[in-house]
């Protein structure tokens, strides 16, 4: 795959160009109604039939022929011994990498707060870990460890309990580093089970399986759509959209970086965005260069070319200042500030799931080691929610403890408002708390 395709460029000075800019960020997540009604005739059937359904399931679509789900769990010395039978340079690797995302998310913990008025009344916030969370992970040949680690850790540090993995190995292919990971993040039980049936028995639970609080992790379109299902019975993280970058830079750095960083999302998927904003023209010219030379040495040229033809651009900016707001309305999943004052320019965004500061910060330096968590809001959700942390697994319940002298008061204004809104109920409960 060579030069033979094409890569849009947009300039902010055009008249239609907030027009096309608007258009390239559109993404289409319409829902496929033949997947939707697979997943919905799948989730009913686990709920009905529990631990039968998962294992007729787990044989038609993995082709794993078992009797009973004691088959579908995998023991303990199982996790250690995938860790033990790594080489050397790849466990260090890994283990380093928890050991940093472990040291970030600490520094995410919640604590407990509360206050008493003068009155003597207690108002605060307490602060409890969820009990039990299911991490679906991908499996067969695709190995996502990194994503072991970045749900799981967190959940460890915010103090759950039990932390259930599920992950499908096709024809009983199991992947030793996604299994290494659970080992290192302290994974406390993992079922060989996949697809929207792992996702159902997560849910609402089997006779083996246990029913969790929250599910977390990527899946494919069937997970996904069985997560959007089942949100409510309990949380999800989020419904990831495709991989997004846009890059802003000064046009000091060199090219060939710069296409490498737009490749490092184009070739997750054809729907994935890579975007590069500069106010330098002729760097644009030079970066499309370097796109077009070093696309023929990756493995996935055709991916990343589809990427890019579909919804990639260069853009030229007046500034880097515009570049700043144009950045904002993207909102995009990670942001590369490839700049000589990073900091400065970091301080003009709004909107974005992660921020690599300086042209040392590649982002895949994000997804597998920095420390920062990599599930990010993408599709333009940055501009309302976070990325996955801590926070996530920890849930707040207020602390309200009225003393005998607080609850006239606060009986007087509670009865005056019940009463308002016609709830008579409402109103002399706090009325006979009230000394006459």
């Amino acid at each position: 795959m060579a030069a033979d395709f094409s890569l849009r460029r947009l300039d902010t000075s055009q008249a239609d160009f907030h027009s096309a800019y608007a258009h390239l960020l559109r993404f289409d997540a319409a829902q496929d109604a033949a997947i939707e009604d697979v997943v919905a005739a799948i989730l009913r059937d686990v709920r009905t039939r529990g631990d039968a359904a998962v294992l007729e399931y787990t044989g038609k679509f993995d082709g794993l022929d078992a009797q009973s789900m004691n088959q579908l769990e995998l023991p303990h010395f199982r996790l250690a011994d995938a860790l033990a039978g790594l080489d050397r340079e790849r466990r260090a690797a890994l283990e380093q990498a928890a050991q940093r995302i472990r040291r970030y998310h600490e520094r995410q913990v919640q604590s407990s707060w509360s206050y008493t008025e003068e009155d003597g009344t207690l108002l605060g916030q307490q602060i409890t870990p969820l009990d039990r969370v299911g991490l679906y992970v991908p499996g067969g040949k695709a190995a996502y460890p990194s994503s072991v680690l970045m749900n799981a850790i967190p959940a460890k540090v915010a103090g759950v309990a039990e932390l259930v993995m599920v992950v499908p190995t096709p024809r009983g292919e199991q992947n030793d580093l996604v299994l290494a990971a659970a080992a290192v993040a302290g994974v406390d039980r993992v079922f060989t089970v996949g697809g929207a049936q792992a996702v159902a028995a997560l849910a609402y639970g089997t006779r083996t399986i246990p029913q969790v609080d929250k599910i977390v992790g990527p899946g494919n379109a069937y997970v996904a759509a069985a997560k959007r299902r089942v949100f409510g019975v309990v949380g999800i993280d989020m419904i990831a959209g495709p991989s997004e970058i846009l890059v802003i830079c000064d046009g000091k750095t060199d090219p060939d970086w710069i296409a490498m960083d737009l490749f490092s999302q184009a070739e997750h998927d054809e729907l994935a965005q890579a975007l590069l904003l500069s106010p330098d023209g002729e760097f644009l010219n030079e970066v499309e260069a370097s796109i077009r030379r070093l696309l023929t040495e990756m493995p996935r040229a055709q991916v990343i070319a589809s990427s890019l033809q579909g919804r990639g651009a260069l853009i030229k900016t007046r500034d880097l200042d515009e570049a700043a707001e144009i950045a904002n309305q993207a909102a995009p999943e990670h942001l590369e500030l490839s700049v000589d004052a990073p900091l400065d320019l970091a301080e003009k965004i709004r909107h974005a799931g992660a921020i690599f500061l300086g042209r040392n910060t590649c982002e895949a330096l994000g997804d597998y080691c920095a420390g920062p968590n990599h599930v990010l809001p993408t599709s333009r959700t940055a501009r309302f929610s976070s990325p996955l942390g801590v926070y996530d697994f920890q849930k707040r319940s207020s602390l309200i403890m009225a003393s005998a002298q607080g609850a006239q008061t606060l009986g007087r204004i509670a009865a005056t408002l019940a009463y308002g809104e016609g709830l008579q109920a409402h109103a002399r409960s706090a009325e006979y708390r009230i000394h006459r």
